[in-house]
């Protein structure tokens, strides 16, 4: 039934019923419009959202990319410091190595929170 329809059918019924009825009689129809819009805003979000199965593929591959990038971080940075540690090498370069690494990860794990 249309909203017209509905409409018409509740103006009947008031007339019908009386006074004495017409606070029910409004409550019905209002109830009947409130339920017609949830149903056309269900309808209006299923179809603008993203299905459910591509959000979750989208959130897999992005934590398994920071995975991925805090242990190749933590990787080299441990062969950086074992080969200025061990190799007689530069040991005040250890400090902007790590700090290198920490950047290059919040920056990557910030850039990923704003697209995902």
């Amino acid at each position: 039934m249309s909203t017209g329809d509905e409409l018409k059918a509740a103006m009947s019924a008031r007339r019908d019923l009386g006074p004495d009825y017409e606070d029910a009689v409004v409550e019905s129809f209002l109830d009947k419009m409130g339920q017609e819009i949830d149903r056309r805003v269900e309808q209006r979000l299923a179809q603008s959202a993203p299905s459910s199965k591509h959000v979750a593929r989208a959130q897999t591959t992005a934590d398994g990319q920071r995975l991925a990038l805090a242990i190749v971080s933590i990787a080299l940075g441990t062969i950086a410091t074992l080969a200025l540690t061990l190799g007689g090498g530069n040991e005040s370069m250890l400090i902007p190595v790590w700090i290198g690494i920490i950047i290059v990860n919040v920056v990557f794990n910030a850039n990923r929170g704003k697209s995902g």
